[in-house]
């Protein structure tokens, strides 16, 4: 009588490179004969692995090697791989899987229709995101061949009666859009991926069985999914006559109490309760997958070839020890040291994120210094991926992320979104700006015209948003005041030619276009700005089918989509898809995400990032279904991705030399150490550290000799060369600050507005000048008038709505007091006869002038300087310090009658101040009146010319030193303090006149 067949199960221990191991057992059984891999069969996880299996059969065919045939189970296009293991006559072909954008589409549409059924509508962008969730939460169902029928029974209170009411709704939601799900596919003879995928391996399992391939061998290795379809079709390989199932890192040491109680766990006979399995054990994936293939871990046997570089076998019993269950590590404490002895696996504990990155830098840099030996950074934190690659550039070595980046943060996916926002902002400066400057638009030979262009238009927009649209910025360029307009016009003619390329898409998100005719115009805009450049390279090509696909589905999706929508959908679509370089670069070193590096070891591995929410990353909630109902279903729980990310942590602990780091904080925050990390500390005692390379990771950066902080600048130019000419307005930067005078008058540097700044104290003084202005010479100063012109001052305004309803009623009640004022004082005979005039006149040999806000006419024939505040006037302490001589320099030029037409000796100086004051708005200020005056007003003048001739004497027709912030108490602005180094020498610098 025959003995049953033992099935053909084996695993490679983590200390042994999994590719290398299986490669090398692969030919010792079957290199003899020169076709003896070639008619074999080796299946795999997915793509990666297949790339990363034959890599390590070429590593080891010294003479030239026929390989087997390598099939990814993951692949999309398995039908095709599997092609004649297939029996062409078995039944009626597979129908093809539905596109992975139709169905998001197809879903976000079923979704928005059963929200708004439900009186709970979502817009567009939002029901593309919960189809994006919902469509992952179906794949888990069918992957483990879950009846979404049962989701009704679930539904019911007498079911499941501790469901929230929120998860009962979306429950209900879920259930209503699988229920149409199925004639949505009907109709398009469609299946979804995961479905065909079932029947194509159960297909390929019920043809095994009953006439095996015709193949020398065939091999699952590396596959760890554990779906019953999955399970299935290794347990028949496990049985055929040739077949084998080889696993990664499977732990045959682990104490039977311990695998026995990663469960899953049957019920309670006696309370029908199930004991919880420990899903986020590394583990417990493999012991599920063992139980559907109904093979025992006693079955599974050690593959006995090794990669050729392998770490000791104590490496592997180490790593099991670390990984015990936690109801089991008490036994630690009994192990033996040289069981829990890491030998060969060092810790870097750094700062910061970039610190880390520098480290890993360097280790890698340094490994491949001995000839042949290869490293690899492992890593699921893809910044700190690309810290360590640019890094690595500037001893030129390029070591691409080969997890990739997400098209988002490549040029031609940045260049999508950037049309998008600019659309859906309707061309607001920041997102026009940022689409015009973008690298991919104009690339090529008329690049340098073309930033010209658009540095003159970033030039002309600083300051406030103009009005909406493309004709809001024509008309923000063809008006302003003469200063603004010398800036606006020189990027008048070069704008008017962008408009013309940027007008269809405008048009078509004006209103009334469908949501493929956005993308469409989107697709366009692409293609005028950036002609070819938009679609060429890896980046193109898949911005190009993301287009495509999207453009193609959009009429399967909701109904309508708004600008704000499309926006949200491209971004969220570019964030999902990775970008992943061609490869070519250095051939010793790698980075590898989580995934790239399952089955692949280096001889040097670096698992970096391991802080918790990093490595392992925190669940993502799933939106649809409850905790407690997907454990109803027999779903995986949401920690079964712990399990998975130990696992991968595991394996890369295998390498010959390791080095695991982590930095004690975040961008933001302080971070927390990995559990995988805390495990390995508590268990060894505390990992080995590699001090070195934390200190050379500092010393890298660290300057050579000691820091010669600046000096106080106090630049002295020749006399000659000082300005003859100033505004009554600088005399104080003058006298307070003289470098920043210099920094502006001689050197020429003026603070640039922000684009698209809010309306701040500057420019809301300056819209109050021109209120004013415009009141007096266009309306006589009638106060009926003043009002209304200011609100549509403030319509005209693109200020954020908040600001707007905050600033209108506190300007209103300010103005309206202004137009009493003026009202009251024609009624006492005083008149004003002149706003925003400008006069000047020659004092102490230089050339004084400036614009008074306004002049009025005394009863007695005296003038009054009047200047307009929308803050606090200056105090009189200021005036006796010898600073806000404003009014006083103003007077001096009427006296020697700098104002045209306007006569006169001044006789009132008055600030008039819209701040609020004794609970009121609006008040008049004198520096010549009140309690603490101390000048009068009829030596006011003469007070300030003494100032004003002092200063000029000294700084203007003298040579004393332009020296930096003389009297810092009445230099309060801070535009030039990055270029005198300010921090530098405040504080240690004794010298000086006046400091605070």
């Amino acid at each position: 009588m025959n003995a049953a067949p033992t099935p053909q199960v084996f695993t490679i221990p983590p200390h042994r490179g999994f590719a290398d191991a299986l490669a090398a057992g692969l030919i010792a059984r079957h290199g003899g004969d020169p076709l003896g891999l070639a008619r074999g069969i080796v299946l795999l996880p997915n793509n990666r692995a297949v790339r990363g299996v034959t890599d390590a059969f070429v590593r080891r065919a010294a003479g030239g090697l026929l390989l087997p045939r390598l099939i990814a189970i993951g692949d999309p296009e398995l039908g095709e791989k599997l092609g004649g293991l297939l029996d062409p006559a078995d039944g009626d072909p597979v129908p093809p899987a539905i596109e992975p954008m139709a169905r998001l589409m197809i879903l976000a549409r079923l979704v928005s229709e059963a929200r708004v059924a439900a009186g709970n509508p979502a817009p567009t962008a939002e029901a593309v995101r919960l189809a994006a969730e919902l469509a992952r939460t179906l794949d888990q169902l069918l992957v483990e061949e879950i009846e979404p029928a049962r989701l009704a029974r679930l539904i019911d209170p007498a079911v499941e009666p501790n469901l929230a009411a929120h998860w009962q709704t979306s429950l209900a939601t879920f259930e209503l859009v699988l229920s149409r799900w199925p004639e949505e596919l009907a109709r398009r003879n469609r299946l979804d991926a995961a479905d065909r995928r079932n029947r194509l391996l159960d297909r390929a399992a019920r043809r095994w069985v009953e006439a095996p391939p015709q193949a020398s061998f065939v091999v699952a290795a590396g596959i760890t999914t554990s779906a019953p379809a999955v399970a299935r079709l290794l347990r028949t390989i496990a049985m055929l006559p040739d077949g084998m199932v080889v696993f990664p890192g499977l732990d045959l040491a682990m104490a039977q109490p311990a695998w026995d109680a990663l469960g899953p766990h049957d019920a309670d006979p006696e309370t029908g309760r199930r004991r919880r399995a420990i899903e986020s054990h590394p583990q417990f994936h493999l012991k599920l997958l063992l139980d559907r293939m109904h093979v025992g871990r006693g079955e599974v046997r050690l593959w006995r070839r090794g990669g050729g570089h392998d770490a000791p076998a104590a490496r592997t019993r180490a790593i099991s020890h670390a990984m015990m269950p936690a109801e089991f590590t008490a036994e630690w404490v009994a192990l033996r040291p040289a069981d829990r002895r890491l030998t060969g696996v060092r810790a870097i504990e750094l700062d910061g994120p970039a610190e880390e990155a520098q480290a890993i830098a360097i280790a890698l840099r340094q490994a491949i210094e001995e000839e042949g030996r290869t490293a690899a950074l492992v890593t699921p934190d893809r910044a700190l991926a690309r810290r360590v690659s640019a890094h690595l550039r500037r001893w030129g070595i390029e070591a691409d992320d080969s997890a990739g980046r997400p098209l988002t943060a490549t040029p031609a996916g940045g260049l999508l979104l950037a049309l998008a926002e600019a659309a859906a902002e309707h061309f607001a400066p920041v997102p026009l700006l940022a689409l015009l400057k973008h690298p991919l638009v104009q690339a090529g030979d008329k690049r340098l015209d073309w930033l010209d262009g658009a540095r003159r238009l970033d030039r002309a927009l600083r300051g406030p948003r103009p009005a909406a649209g493309l004709a809001g910025i024509t008309r923000h360029l063809a008006e302003g005041d003469p200063r603004e307009r010398r800036v606006r016009a020189p990027a008048m003619a070069w704008w008017q030619t962008v408009a013309a390329l940027l007008a269809p898409l405008e048009a078509a998100f004006a209103g009334g276009s469908t949501p493929a005719a956005l993308i469409a115009a989107i697709r366009d805009a692409a293609g005028v700005l950036a002609d070819d450049a938009a679609w060429s390279g890896a980046d193109g090509r898949a911005a190009a089918d993301l287009v495509a696909a999207l453009e193609e589905a959009m009429a399967d999706g909701p109904a309508s989509a708004g600008a704000d929508d499309i926006l949200r959908i491209l971004r969220q679509l570019t964030d999902e898809q990775a970008v992943r370089p061609p490869q070519g670069g250095h051939p010793r070193i790698f980075i590898w995400g989580v995934l790239e590096a399952r089955l692949q070891q280096a001889d040097l591995v670096i698992l970096g990032g391991l802080n918790e929410g990093t490595w392992p990353a925190a669940p993502s909630p799933d939106p649809w279904l409850a905790p407690a109902a997907r454990a109803a279903l027999g779903l995986p729980g949401l920690e079964r991705r712990i399990g998975l990310a130990a696992h991968d942590f595991a394996q890369g602990l295998g390498a010959r030399q390791v080095i695991v780091t982590r930095a004690r904080r975040d961008a933001r925050a302080p971070a927390i150490a990995s559990r995988l990390w805390l495990r390995l500390e508590a268990m060894t005692g505390g990992i080995t550290r590699a001090p070195r390379l934390k200190g050379w990771a500092r010393a890298l950066d660290r300057p050579a000799g000691p820091s010669m902080p600046a000096d106080r600048p106090a630049p002295c130019p020749p006399v000659a060369d000082r300005p003859r000419r100033i505004a009554v307005t600088r005399l104080d930067r003058l006298k307070a600050d003289p470098y920043a005078f210099y920094a502006d008058a001689m050197l020429g540097l003026a603070r640039l507005d922000a684009v698209d700044a809010d309306p701040g104290p500057a420019w809301r003084g300056s819209a109050v000048h021109r209120i004013f202005d415009a009141w007096l010479k266009e309306d006589g100063c009638d106060p009926a008038t003043l009002v209304p012109r200011a609100r549509a001052m403030l319509d005209e305004t693109a200020a954020h709505p908040v600001l707007r309803a905050l600033w209108t009623p506190r300007l209103m009640e300010a103005v309206e007091w202004v137009g009493n004022m003026v009202a009251a004082n024609r009624a006492e005979g005083r008149e004003p006869v002149a706003a925003e005039i400008f006069g000047e006149a020659e004092v102490a040999g230089v050339t004084l002038y400036g614009t008074a806000d306004r002049i009025d006419r005394l009863g007695d024939g005296g003038l009054a300087i009047v200047d307009y505040k929308t803050g606090q006037p200056p105090n009189n302490a200021q005036v006796s310090a010898g600073f806000a001589m404003q009014l006083g320099l103003l007077g001096l030029l009427a006296e020697k009658g700098g104002f045209k037409d306007v006569d006169g000796v001044p006789s009132a100086f008055e600030y008039w101040s819209l701040a609020a004051k004794a609970g009121e708005l609006g008040h008049v200020a004198s520096p010549t009146k009140g309690r603490t005056a101390t000048i009068a007003t009829e030596d006011f003048t003469a007070a300030a010319a003494s100032v004003f001739e002092d200063a000029a004497t000294r700084w203007l027709t003298g040579n004393e030193a332009f020296t930096a912030k003389l009297h810092p108490e009445y230099s309060p602005y801070a535009d030039y303090d990055q270029l005198m180094r300010l921090d530098e020498w405040l504080g240690r610098d004794a010298g000086g006149e006046g400091e605070g």
